[in-house]
């Protein structure tokens, strides 16, 4: 419990007092936000504000997360580290997009196959890992088992080995784009992506502690209700730094931003999400915990889908939050009651998930 404590505090006294920092230095080379034109015209007056600041809630992350290691004597997990893995190399994904948008002032950076291509190698290599490295009790960090609160009956493994790797690859890929791309399209007002965020990992912080508490590894007698996560408090303290990161930024990325986190950062903490839900062994649950950024891409999705079928539009425009802009709510407005939106969420599948617990 100690690690969590510290890696959350320091995370967030990082990002609280190196973003402003990082802004100046942005502000020093010109690297502002690009506007799209066919976006809601109150947002030409963020045209310049800095971005990527993504990088500072990955450094922020990492720091918080080593300093918890060092201050406790911990040694690293092979959990945590394909968190942070898959977290950095999304985000580095996400730099190059970012880089791209402002040295060339254009809405579009790297073109969608070469983006494609990168988010596809790192989630490759995490998946392949994450089947690997057994401990002494030869659990992976994941399981080729669908997971709904824990790991269910349906095994990819069905047909072998090989194809069981495969279909887990082709599993794990659909979910880390699914949340990267969920979080991106999330941010799009002040606040809304790093605030929804702050909520959606403080819950898995409390699922990765009550599966420590509860796990099959280290109960003296295992009963049906332990859980087969490999490292949940390591797990736990991975989500805790993020936790902290994102506090300490949403300071400055509150309405009115000082700075945005860009792809940088929605990538990242998208890539994070997946992560966690597929160690973790709550890849369906994530789904209602993180039920606010599911939202926003079904806006997406049913906005495209029924447009290209009859030519007309459910929403003024998509995603859901641009939507209400439209209608006139403030922008202030917005942010708050999705966050109030996400915290019912969570607050739905942390009940769930321990309802499930009390049932037995």
């Amino acid at each position: 419990m100690k690690a969590v404590l510290i890696s959350g505090g320091l995370s967030m006294l990082v990002a609280l007092l190196v973003t402003p920092l990082f802004i100046r230095l942005l502000v020093r080379k010109q690297y502002g936000q690009f506007i799209r034109q066919d976006g809601p015209t109150a947002h030409f007056t963020k045209r310049g504000t800095p971005t990527m600041g993504g990088v500072v809630i990955i450094a922020a992350t990492l720091i918080g997360w080593c300093g918890a290691l060092i201050v406790t004597g911990t040694a690293p997990s092979a959990s945590e580290v394909l968190v942070l893995f898959l977290m950095t190399g999304l985000g580095l994904v996400g730099f190059l997009d970012d880089y791209i948008k402002i040295s060339r002032q254009r809405s579009l950076g790297l073109q969608a196959r070469w983006k494609f291509v990168g988010q596809g190698l790192v989630g490759v290599i995490f998946a392949v890992a994450a089947l690997q490295f057994p401990n002494s009790q030869f659990r992976t960090p994941a399981s080729t088992r669908i997971s709904f609160i824990r790991d269910t009956n349906i095994d990819l493994a069905f047909a072998g080995v090989t194809i069981g790797l495969l279909l887990f690859v082709i599993w794990a890929n659909f979910l880390i784009t699914a949340w990267s791309n969920a979080v991106n399209l999330t941010d799009g007002l002040d606040g809304l992506a790093t605030g929804t965020s702050l909520i959606v990992f403080g819950s898995f912080v409390v699922v990765g502690v009550w599966q420590f508490n509860q796990s099959c590894q280290f109960l003296a007698t295992a009963g049906p209700s332990c859980y087969e996560t490999r490292d949940p408090l390591a797990l736990a303290v991975v989500a805790a730094a993020i936790t902290g990161a994102c506090f300490g930024f949403l300071w400055w990325n509150a309405s009115p931003a000082k700075i945005f986190m860009g792809d940088t950062g929605s990538l990242a903490l998208g890539g994070a999400l997946a992560g966690l839900s597929i160690l973790s062994r709550v890849e369906i649950l994530a789904a209602i915990i993180g039920g606010l950024f599911v939202l926003e891409v079904l806006s997406d999705v049913i906005q495209i889908g029924f447009f290209k079928m009859t030519g007309r539009r459910v929403f003024k425009m998509a995603p859901l939050h641009h939507h209400f802009e439209l209608q006139g709510w403030g922008e202030v407005t917005i942010v708050i009651r999705f966050w109030i939106i996400a915290g019912l969420f969570v607050a739905l599948g942390i009940g769930i998930f321990y309802a499930e617990w009390v049932s037995g």
